[in-house]
C-alpha cells in the first residue's frame, strides 16, 4: 500500500508501479507516491476518463507527465493543440498552460506518471523543449 513518507523517517520506500493499481472502472484514480519541497510525483490510472466538458486545468505548478501504459490524448487551451500520448511519450506543461485530458482508452487502463513542481525549483533543470 502506497503512503507517504512521514517527516523525519530515514528509511528507503520502495514500489512497482504497475502493481495493486486502483480501480478506475467509475472515476479516474490519483494516488500521490511522493510529495516533498515543493514537488509531488502521482500515480493516475484512467479508463476512458475525459474532463468535463468546458473544464480546464490551470494550475499552480508546472507538471510533467508520462504514460507508462495505454493512450491519452491532452488538449491545450492556447492555439487548439492537441498531443496524443502512448507509453514513453512525456510532455512538459508550464504552470497556468490550459489543457485538459480529452481522452482515454476506453476498456483499458491509462497509467500515466505526473511529476508536479514550482516553476522555480524545475527538476529538470529548465525548459525541455517538450512541446
Amino acid at each position: 500500500m502506497w503512503r507517504l513518507r512521514e517527516k523525519g523517517e530515514t528509511m528507503p520506500r520502495q514500489g512497482n508501479l504497475f502493481r495493486n493499481l486502483p480501480n478506475a472502472e467509475e472515476t479516474e484514480a490519483i494516488q500521490i507516491l511522493m510529495e516533498e519541497k515543493g514537488v509531488s510525483i502521482e500515480r493516475i490510472v484512467s479508463k476512458g476518463e475525459r474532463s468535463p466538458e468546458g473544464f480546464w486545468y490551470d494550475q499552480e505548478r508546472s507538471e510533467w507527465v508520462l504514460v507508462l501504459r495505454g493512450r491519452g490524448r491532452l488538449l491545450f487551451e492556447e492555439g487548439g493543440e492537441e498531443i496524443e500520448m502512448g507509453p514513453g511519450d512525456w510532455v512538459e506543461i508550464p504552470a497556468h498552460c490550459r489543457h485538459r485530458v480529452e481522452w482515454t482508452a476506453p476498456g483499458e487502463e491509462t497509467l500515466w506518471l505526473a511529476v508536479h513542481y514550482s516553476p522555480e525549483k524545475n527538476p529538470f533543470g529548465g525548459s525541455s523543449g517538450a512541446r
